[in-house]
């Protein structure tokens, strides 16, 4: 029984942010767990500031400091990173390490069997580290730490952190769901087979998991035509005088009305668990017996029962892709990696068959591939997930002993994590490798026709690279009031809405487009995550004077040879010509006196124009919350103390906004729910608003 899935998945890198409007989101506290630790103590000899004395984990945080012991790494004309880490206080003990940003966002959580020797390796020449790494240390401000006893707890405490939470530079996977298996409890009398999405410790024989529900019906459909168990859902068999429909439809033995006996019920359950375990030899045998025995009796009925189940099973063997004569339950992983994109392929493989394979893509992660593949199998191997007999995988992983330790543990009997060089599991990992690289092609063939748009607008306008990364920025206001920012980002030609940024203008209240541009891009400048020199191409909504003025802000941000910088300016009648209109946006490009006309590349040219409208809807849609907000807003929002209920408490008890502007004090005390305070603040507001006399 063949069941194939796939489904899309990446790395959760950027996580949505809401409008700076709104506030900000909470800062993650730091996570202890109960275990037994080695007690570390900060260099003073006092705990962690807000850590008891005696806790079971210590969280110890070493901050920017500046001293001579430090290890800084600097490389090209400035420093790739300010985090400096006193490497002599880190203690040599398995832990646990987070990198966090400024607001205390955990970027990275990283296990270690010595912990002063791991985060040593991130203080190396910058030219020896990774691109994703130099991002990483980039935007983190500080390191914590938390020592364990040993190196399963920190396994089992980094699984823990990544799941609460999901930093941008770990393997995240999205596919947090439990796959569908088939349970038989065979100590009842009379078992069933039921769907379930746990594996549990209960004495109960569990089959599966299947990696795609399609591929879980169809088993089932087939079971109970060639192995008509009961279908019914009480665990209890309840007693009945006739039996059911599916009796008469021969999809049950009708034990419920005392068809079989209890004995010859049993027998059925056998040969369904002989055949759900793979052993169809044993259970062919079995069947050509009682076959035979059949017609010897001169009951030629069940004879030809047992004749069409023998039929049955012949015909899943022969559909079977046979890959292992060891007939064991393996999975098997291939990646390929490209640039910052990775796929990884799992392949199931069942009583040496292959039964389905799981494939996932993931974008932008940080580490080598021994440490990313020791992520993925603590994720994908989480608690109530069916563990094989052996995880092949392409390469040794981190902590190897460690993650065989604890998915033993987790199983309950003996796993292998099997870095396979030859033989038969080789083949097996070429097939896995084989798959991914196929499903790595597929997936960016996906993108090909943004590619080709993509490859022209570098052409054309001559950048350095091809523009993956696009960034357009559109002001929305009238008259200056209410004016809103947006920056929207396009990855690969498609929007990419967890990267728009949304800022309400704050230091610009006349109606000056250049200056409210140039506040959004420096308040996008600290906003982004990612380093700004990232972005392939910056688009303005604007002409010349825009383009002017951020040139030149970019250039005292000694950026403007590491961002190429374009302004779309909307036709003007004396622009049409004999396309029509829509065909004469200009491109306002550096250092060019006229603009670039795109109506010779329509595909170019619609791009650009889907990029612009993207951000022009974003700028509306703040513009709009935000005038709407003073719309809606009374006299009363002014009023210290007054909030929602106390408003609708005054608007109930007077008849207009004019019978409480002339309420007296002692009106407003003698109103349930209005403390005094607020009523004389109520009173001052009144005062300060009412006109002036001639």
């Amino acid at each position: 029984m063949n069941g194939t899935s796939d489904e899309n998945f990446e790395a959760r890198l950027d996580s949505p942010h809401a409008d700076e409007e709104g506030a900000g989101r909470k800062e993650s506290q730091a996570a202890t767990q109960d275990m037994e630790v080695l007690e570390v103590q900060e260099p003073g000899g006092n705990l962690q500031p807000g850590m008891e004395e005696g806790a079971s984990a210590d969280i110890h945080e070493i901050n920017k400091v500046a001293t001579e012991d430090c290890a800084p790494i600097r490389g090209g004309e400035q420093s790739v990173r300010t985090l400096s880490v006193n490497v002599p206080r880190m203690p040599h003990e398995p832990g646990v390490y987070l990198f966090k940003d400024a607001k205390a966002q955990v970027l990275y959580v990283g296990k270690a069997r010595d912990l002063a020797k791991r985060v040593a390796s991130y203080f190396r020449a910058a030219d020896t580290l990774p691109v994703k790494t130099r991002a990483l240390l980039k935007n983190a401000s500080h390191l914590e730490f938390v020592v364990t006893a040993n190196e399963k707890e920190a396994l089992l405490l980094e699984s823990s952190l990544i799941k609460r939470y999901r930093p941008r530079y770990n393997v995240v996977l999205r596919d947090d769901k439990n796959y569908p298996a088939l349970r038989l409890d065979p100590r009842e009398p009379y078992p069933r087979l039921s769907v379930v999405r746990r594996f549990e410790n209960d004495g109960a024989l569990y089959f599966g998991p299947y990696h795609a529900a399609h591929a879980l019906r169809e088993t089932l459909r087939v079971l109970h035509r060639v192995f008509p168990l009961r279908l019914c859902k009480s665990r209890k068999l309840m007693p009945r005088e006739r039996p059911c429909l599916n009796y008469s439809l021969g999809r049950c033995l009708g034990a419920c009305a005392g068809k079989v006996t209890q004995e010859e019920y049993r027998r059925m359950v056998d040969e369904v668990v002989l055949f759900l375990q793979g052993k169809t030899d044993k259970l062919q045998n079995l069947l050509r017996d009682r076959m035979q025995q059949a017609a010897d009796a001169l009951d030629f009925e069940k004879a030809a029962f047992y004749r069409d189940r023998l039929h049955f099973i012949e015909e899943i063997q022969e559909s079977q892709n046979i890959v292992s004569n060891r007939f064991l339950d393996q999975d098997v992983l291939g990646f390929v990696e490209e640039e910052d994109r990775w796929t990884l392929v799992v392949l199931f493989v069942r009583r040496g068959a292959v039964v389905g394979q799981k494939t996932y893509h993931l974008e932008e992660v940080s580490g080598e591939p021994p440490d990313i593949l020791a992520s993925f199998v603590q994720q994908f191997y989480g608690e109530g997930r069916w563990i094989p007999d052996e995880i092949i995988v392409p390469v040794e992983l981190e902590s190897h002993e460690t993650l065989e330790e604890w998915l033993a543990e987790v199983r309950g009997k003996n796993v292998r994590l099997w870095a396979a060089q030859r033989g038969q599991r080789r083949a097996l990992l070429d097939l896995a490798h084989k798959n991914a690289r196929e499903h790595h092609r597929s997936y960016l063939r996906q993108d090909d026709p943004f590619v080709e748009v993509l490859r022209r607008v570098m052409e054309i306008f001559q950048l350095p690279r091809l523009p993956r990364h696009i960034v357009c920025v559109d002001i929305s206001n009238i008259s200056g009031r209410h004016a809103v920012g947006s920056a929207v980002t396009f990855v690969d030609g498609k929007p990419r809405p967890s990267l728009y940024r949304r800022f309400p203008i704050r230091t610009v209240s006349e109606p000056d487009d250049p200056a409210m541009m140039a506040e959004t891009i420096e308040r996008l400048l600290t906003a982004r995550r990612r380093p700004f020199e990232t972005i392939d191409l910056l688009v303005l909504d604007g002409g010349k004077s825009q383009l002017n003025r951020i040139c030149h802000l970019l250039e005292t941000k000694g950026l403007d040879k590491k961002v190429p910088v374009l302004a779309l300016a909307k036709e003007k009648d004396k622009d049409v010509g004999p396309e029509g209109r829509g065909f004469y946006e200009k491109v306002y490009v550096p250092g060019r006196k006229n603009p670039v006309f795109l109506s010779r590349h329509p595909e170019v040219l619609h791009f650009f124009q889907r990029l612009r409208d993207e951000a022009h809807r974003f700028a509306i849609s703040g513009y709009k919350h935000r005038h709407r907000k003073e719309l809606l807003s009374s006299a009363l929002d002014a009023i210290k103390g007054l909030g929602r209920k106390r408003k609708q408490i005054l608007l109930a008890h007077f008849d207009d906004m004019e019978s409480l502007r002339q309420a007296t004090l002692e009106e407003l005390i003698r109103i349930s729910g209005i403390p005094e305070p607020v009523a004389r603040n109520i009173m001052e507001h009144f005062r300060k608003t009412q006109p002036s006399g001639p």
